[in-house]
């Protein structure tokens, strides 16, 4: 496909999203639709999809319109592409912009691709750093490895990706963070990756973990398991035994076989409750998203005031029920993967609040500006 053929293909998925489709169906769609479309073509059409949705104001404002053809011409614009070459009107490629197609430069918050509530909460959650975190979220984010210790070092994992065309550093966030920086594509189908040497995890997210208070023969209880990233790099860093739950099942399906593959055994339940008090609760909540937009930009579009209000509302909820399940003396993690205060500090003195026997031992929140995803970590104890 000719750079142009791309750029007209991004603008039908785009309308598609724009018209509610989520983004990875409509890419789905047009590539089973697009036979003819060679696996590069696919990444780069994805490529473009996704930079336009995590800059949809800032480019719709560029390009004329909320729609496929100005997201992609005012990406164009904002990025100085040749215009000319892609909007050439040859086949298969779209036409020449007309004159009320000209755009304008972006406004406040249009620059930063946030809605203007959104932009507000980010100022009074971040201070000063609110508009550098906006602006990480605005590019792609980078491919992060955990190393499993229990098997190799990170330098021995760093080589063995290396021999698979796998190029890989050192990240400073965590310990067993490696930054993917070429062979992306290879990572899945390689022999350090299929032998559970390596997982795919978000460097904050590895450094939450790390910050966990875990003793050997803990009993651990990961509440909101989802897919099982952090569960399995608990059980990769002492021996444990680390319970899993997640309040839609089928989102672990595959967990108890890639333990396996690591070399780790967790154990699923249905009802935690049952096999209580555990050492340590990980309540690795559902919340916004906002410090993970990159990964996921269709969130920032889609969350509005009343959805956010629901999310505070169901994470205290959460962990109110976990801790109830931890024991004398025992530790109560909140996490998420948001940097609103409302999701974070103030959910933490609610629950101080409502139950004083905690005591917060520990707070850290991260930020994209540190390389990864935005996580925010309270560590409590049972006094």
């Amino acid at each position: 496909m000719t750079p142009g053929a791309r750029a007209q293909a991004a603008i039908e998925v785009l309308d598609r999203v724009l018209g509610g489709d989520p983004a990875e169906k409509a890419l789905t769609n047009w590539g089973r639709a697009s036979r003819y479309a060679g696996s590069g073509d696919r990444a780069a059409v994805r490529d473009l999809v996704y930079d336009a949705l995590r800059c949809r104001r800032s480019f719709a404002a560029l390009g004329g319109g909320m729609t496929g053809r100005g997201l992609i011409l005012g990406r164009a614009r904002g990025l100085g592409d040749d215009v000319a070459a892609l909007f050439q009107g040859a086949p298969h490629s779209p036409v020449p912009p007309g004159p009320d197609e000209a755009g304008r430069p972006p406004e406040e918050w249009e620059r930063l691709d946030i809605p203007d509530w959104l932009g507000a909460a980010f100022e009074q959650s971040l201070g000063d750093s609110a508009v550098p975190v906006l602006q990480a979220l605005q590019n792609r984010a980078p491919v992060f490895l955990r190393v499993n210790a229990a098997r190799l070092s990170r330098d021995d994992a760093i080589r063995l990706l290396a021999g698979q065309g796998i190029v890989g550093e050192p990240h400073a966030l965590a310990e067993t963070a490696i930054r993917v920086t070429g062979g992306t594509r290879r990572i899945q189908t390689s022999a350090a990756y299929l032998d559970g040497g390596v997982e795919l995890q978000d460097a904050a997210s590895q450094a939450v973990v790390a910050q966990l208070p875990l003793r050997q023969g803990d009993r651990i209880l990961d509440l909101c398991a989802g897919g099982g990233g952090k569960t399995l790099a608990i059980a990769a860093r002492l021996p444990v035994a680390v319970f899993a739950h997640d309040a839609v099942p089928g989102r672990m399906t595959d967990l108890v076989a890639r333990a396996a593959r690591a070399g780790t055994a967790i154990t699923l339940t249905d009802r935690p409750e049952t096999t209580a008090p555990y050492d340590l609760v990980l309540t690795d909540v559902p919340c916004s998203g906002s410090g993970s937009w990159r990964r996921d930009p269709e969130g920032k579009w889609r969350l509005t005031p009343a959805r956010l209000q629901d999310l505070c509302s169901l994470q205290a909820q959460i962990l109110d029920r976990a801790a109830g399940m931890v024991g004398q003396g025992g530790y109560l993690a909140y996490v998420t993967c948001s940097v609103l205060r409302a999701e974070n500090d103030d959910q933490i003195a609610a629950l101080l609040t409502r139950d004083p026997r905690w005591t917060v031992e520990k707070r850290r929140q991260f930020t994209p500006l540190e390389g990864g995803d935005g996580f925010f970590l309270a560590v409590m104890r049972r006094v």
